[in-house]
């Protein structure tokens, strides 16, 4: 460990870790010194086998997340253990709107994919664990208890086995979760909105293949989404979300298994197959958080700490991870420049880019989800309409398809 590094990344989760691979092929030319703290211990290299779990969370990955992880040289690995989406399919509980996406028809190999968390974060911590030049400290286990601000570089205490440390970094990235109790501490403010929903989390088996399709169900009670997962042990998992009214998440928690499969089917219906088996349920509320605040000079928050987008149509982790690659292709040019990493005019640079993506992505799930969850009539017959033009008018489709995969955006340099 090093008293002053470039760059100090709170948080080795999925997204401190992916800015910290993304910023690695580049940091030995430019002669980065970059450090990542996490509360828990780092895994030794002979753990980071695959072991696959039933029961692992997942995370859906758009295609244009696939481009970032190709730039940063971990997609042969990490494609070995994920299951991709060929087929889209989205509908409305009782109405006749529906539109299906095709990755055939749109040019691609997937539409996007569905990961383990662990799987993903394994690949991760192996990239790092292969950075010979020694440009990359992983500091764990250890907590960061305090950020003090200097006219030029930051202070950053940690405690790590029960010992206090000082170090010094041009830049503090905060990537520590949405309950980072850092920025609660720094007085950065945020906007919370709740959708008095709860979220249960589950892989289910089906009695058939899923031939790769993910659905998304709009219901009168909230959206459900069912998303294809690798095979295991000759099973055809899925990913459920369903959401759930927080006056009847008790009752659907409380179900046993046979219980839970035909509330699943009365609410989901037959189109995927029989659902034959249900893991361990998982459950937790449903809101919209945003970091009103997310740089300062020397600080930038990243991932769930900056925001938390309700589940629907999948893009808050591909959202922060355009966060990730933004920030690091501002950083490397910054460098390039000579400049100072922490200075503000580059970080609100980067701030508004992403500004405008956040606003953007934001927008669409939380309007999304209103018009879904609108019993009007005519509201209802406006929605399917548009669905079923959607479905049946290939340019609108393609667009559509396009902004779901993040193609719309330009693809990451990182040189």
């Amino acid at each position: 460990m090093k008293q002053h590094y470039d760059i100090v990344v709170i948080g080795g989760g999925m997204v401190g870790a992916s800015l910290a691979c993304a910023l690695l092929p580049a940091s030995e030319q430019l002669d980065l010194n970059i450090a990542v703290i996490e509360a828990f211990p780092m895994p030794e290299k002979s753990a980071l086998e695959y072991q696959p779990s039933y029961d692992s969370r997942a995370t859906a990955l758009a295609y244009g997340s696939r481009s970032i992880y190709e730039v940063m040289g971990i997609w042969p690995t990490l494609k070995t253990h994920l299951a991709p989406i060929k087929h889209i399919h989205v509908s409305d509980k009782g109405h006749f709107g529906v539109t299906r996406l095709h990755a055939e028809q749109e040019r691609v190999p997937a539409l996007g994919y569905v990961v383990e968390n662990q799987w993903l974060g394994r690949v991760l911590l192996d990239r790092l664990q292969q950075d010979d030049a020694n440009r990359i400290d992983f500091i764990c286990p250890a907590e960061v208890t305090d950020v003090q601000y200097g006219s030029d570089q930051m202070g950053v205490t940690l405690e790590k086995e029960g010992e206090t440390l000082q170090l010094t970094t041009e830049l503090v990235v905060m990537a520590d979760g949405g309950r980072s109790s850092l920025r609660e501490g720094m007085g950065m403010n945020y906007s919370e909105t709740t959708y008095e929903q709860h979220a249960v989390i589950a892989n289910v088996s089906l009695d058939r293949s899923h031939n790769d399709i993910a659905y998304e169900r709009f219901t009168d009670t909230g959206p459900m989404a069912l998303l294809p997962l690798e095979e295991q042990n000759g099973e055809h998992r899925c990913g459920l979300v369903w959401t759930v009214p927080n006056d009847q998440v008790d009752e659907v928690m409380a179900l046993d298994e046979a219980e839970f499969i035909a509330r699943l089917h009365e609410r989901f219906g037959h189109r995927a197959g029989n659902f034959v088996k249900v893991g361990e349920r998982h459950t937790y509320p449903l809101k919209l958080v945003l970091a009103q605040e997310q740089v300062r000079q020397g600080l930038v928050v990243l991932g769930n700490a900056a925001h938390a987008l309700h589940p629907i149509a999948g893009q808050g982790y591909n959202l922060a991870l355009r966060g990730v690659v933004a920030l690091a292709d501002h950083l490397i040019q910054a460098r390039k420049a000579g400049g100072n990493l922490g200075d503000l005019n580059v970080l609100q640079d980067f701030y508004e880019q992403q500004r405008q993506d956040q606003q953007r992505t934001i927008g669409l799930s939380d309007q999304t989800m209103k018009l879904f969850s609108n019993n009007n009539i005519l509201l209802a017959a406006g929605r399917n309409l548009g669905l079923q033009l959607l479905d049946i008018c290939p340019p609108a489709r393609t667009v559509f398809a396009r902004g779901a995969m993040g193609l719309d955006m330009p693809a990451p340099d990182l040189k």
